[in-house]
């Protein structure tokens, strides 16, 4: 059996796993800049999550010859105007914590927490052409962190069918449910012709 080889364009050690239990197909292996030892960083300029997943991995495909894929994600707060969005990852000059933080201070005494996660995959081929998937999942802001699973906002991202929040569900619930997992199953409905594409 011919195995495909794809690039995910991260070094997040999270969203790679993440990216292996959902796309989890017997024909693919799935490698993270990490195991290329690829410590390059691709300045995320692009005015929307889809800008921003094209250009990581159309830069790593060209670069590695093979196929590349990238997440953009991030969420998205009603009553923020959609803040932190693209800026998700570095909206406070801190890490998870402190982003989680300064969106619960800007909620404080807010009615209206609706929010929702984005995750916008785009699969780039070394020739330049593109494919992309968007997945969304929609829930509200906790009041405070909740639960120590997952990462990023996941503690604060609160499901009010399962009573609980990213932070406190089982990753096996999560990686069905989620806005990556929504992406990816996309995806993997275009499996084949990723596997056969010249």
């Amino acid at each position: 059996m011919i195995m495909t080889k794809i690039l995910v364009a991260t070094q997040n050690e999270h969203k790679l796993k993440e990216f292996k239990n959902i796309l989890n197909h017997e024909q693919i292996e799935l490698v993270s800049l990490k195991d290329m030892n690829d410590k390059d960083d691709v300045i995320e300029d692009g005015t929307s999550f889809l800008e921003n997943a094209k250009l990581k991995a159309c830069y790593f495909a060209k670069k590695h010859q093979m196929i590349a894929i990238s997440d953009d994600s991030g969420l998205v707060v009603e009553a923020l105007d959609g803040k932190p969005g693209i800026y998700s990852a570095r909206y406070s000059s801190g890490g998870d914590h402190e982003n989680n933080l300064k969106v619960l201070k800007e909620m404080e005494n807010i009615e209206n927490r609706k929010a929702h996660f984005v995750s916008m995959i785009v699969l780039c081929y070394p020739n330049g052409v593109v494919k992309s998937y968007e997945g969304k999942v929609f829930g509200y802001l906790a009041q405070s962190e909740r639960g120590s699973n997952g990462f990023g906002y996941d503690s604060i991202f609160y499901l009010p069918q399962y009573q609980k929040t990213f932070g406190e569900l089982e990753s096996t619930i999560k990686n069905q449910i989620s806005h990556r997992a929504n992406a990816l199953r996309l995806l993997r409905e275009d499996i084949d012709e990723i596997i056969n594409h010249e």
